[in-house]
């Protein structure tokens, strides 16, 4: 290769390099990650890239997309994505035992999940470069002799480098061995697929270091660690989750996504230009730079637009500034067929799939209305026509009809 083309590909890898860090909360290390690359122009060998997914929560929200749109920038430069379903460590349950949002599962509850999981992220990634493994192919055929080796091969001291095990010893509360053996699961993983990469969310950084101390002894070269930022949910304070209902779901109609996004607070827009598009930061200033709401539109416009399209998107802008810039109902909504003497909260559990708890607490907000008029009392007869329009809150509309 003549001095040129030495120049040239260098060239290749620092813009590599620069697309995979935009966002990043960390790369370990960026030297690591600079020498795969140039290993892998020269062997034209792909870097194996590894996410691991957890199958009890298959549907995908924007918070997930971050890694996932990180993973498919690797693709793009011509990589290759790994994707570890942790069926192994899902039928034996949540390690804290204090979780229900991880129950146990069955092989057949996980692959009916990692189907979904697949059909949704074709909308992100490239089918042709993932691969989809299941960690029970190497973690179920270990001996107990073969986990007394893998749990050598890390010490106590090292394990209590993380952060909550430190925590609760220090507080007196029990850590069972169990607990201590997950991190070397995931670690294992890393070591099973001859990882080159793995990629993350920052509250992944102890269990994907891990795999870096387990594969240094196995004797292969350590993976690269690169950690995202969480992506605060649409209440701009805490992790993105479908627990909390703070999501926004990348299967979510466009006009519902569309009004997600403008309902983030605005001092959360930064984060979700960076996190959840690919503008370049000189134009997110820019936009940042100028009216709050503009600056939000387009981000709901290119949001809209990765999972929808660029004229659903357009679409969806035009619905919301319909009905909210210029106050006008929308023209389509659900229609929910309601029976006689049906109170305020039966109706509204029928229309937005809501609690009666929910509902009593929407219309201690007043933010419930029925044909524009607020309804203040749940408890209070009600008068309507067919046809009446209810609506809940900003974005949530249905057309009543009699049954």
């Amino acid at each position: 290769m003549n001095q040129n083309e030495t120049s040239h590909n260098d060239s290749q890898i620092e813009d590599a390099i620069r697309k995979i860090a935009r966002g990043t909360d960390a790369i370990i290390s960026v030297e690591e990650l600079r020498a795969k690359l140039k290993k892998s122009s020269a062997t034209k060998i792909p870097l194996r890239v590894k996410l691991g997914l957890d199958p009890t929560a298959p549907d995908i929200h924007l918070g997930f997309a971050v890694v996932l749109q990180k993973l498919r920038i690797f693709q793009d430069l011509g990589h290759h994505a790994h994707l570890i379903i942790g069926d192994f460590t899902a039928q034996i349950g949540d390690p804290t035992g204090k979780s229900k949002t991880r129950p146990q599962l069955t092989r057949e509850q996980v692959e009916a999940n990692a189907k979904t999981y697949q059909e949704q992220l074709v909308q992100i990634l490239d089918a042709e470069k993932t691969t989809v493994h299941f960690n029970g192919d190497w973690l179920g055929k270990m001996s107990f002799a073969d986990v007394i080796r893998l749990s050598s091969q890390y010490t106590v001291a090292q394990t209590l480098e993380r952060e909550d095990f430190s925590q609760r010893l220090e507080s007196g509360k029990p850590i069972g061995l169990h607990e201590i053996l997950y991190p070397l699961c995931q670690g294992q993983d890393s070591v099973a697929i001859r990882a080159d990469v793995e990629l993350g969310g920052s509250d992944q950084r102890f269990n994907n270091l891990v795999g870096r101390e387990l594969q240094r002894a196995a004797g292969q070269e350590p993976q690269v660690v690169i950690l995202m930022p969480l992506l605060v949910g649409t209440d701009g304070v805490q992790k993105m989750s479908k627990s909390l209902g703070n999501y926004i779901g990348i299967n979510e109609a466009p006009a519902e996504m569309f009004g997600k996004v403008m309902s983030i607070p605005d001092e959360a827009t930064n984060g979700y230009f960076t996190l959840c598009t690919s503008l370049e930061e000189t134009e997110i200033a820019s936009l940042l730079a100028g009216h709050p709401m503009d600056a939000k539109k387009r981000l709901a416009r290119e949001i809209v637009a990765i999972y929808h399209g660029a004229d659903a998107s357009r679409e969806a802008q035009e619905s919301f500034e319909k009905q909210f810039s210029r106050g006008e109902t929308p023209d389509e909504m659900p229609e929910v067929a309601v029976g006689e003497n049906v109170n305020i909260t039966e109706i509204l559990r029928l229309a937005f799939g809501i609690s009666g708890g929910e509902a009593k607490r929407m219309i201690g907000q007043n933010a419930v209305s029925l044909d524009g008029q607020k309804i203040e009392d749940a408890a209070a007869p009600l008068n309507w026509s067919d046809g009446a329009i209810l609506k809940m809150g900003k974005r949530k509309w249905a057309r009543l009809k009699t049954k």
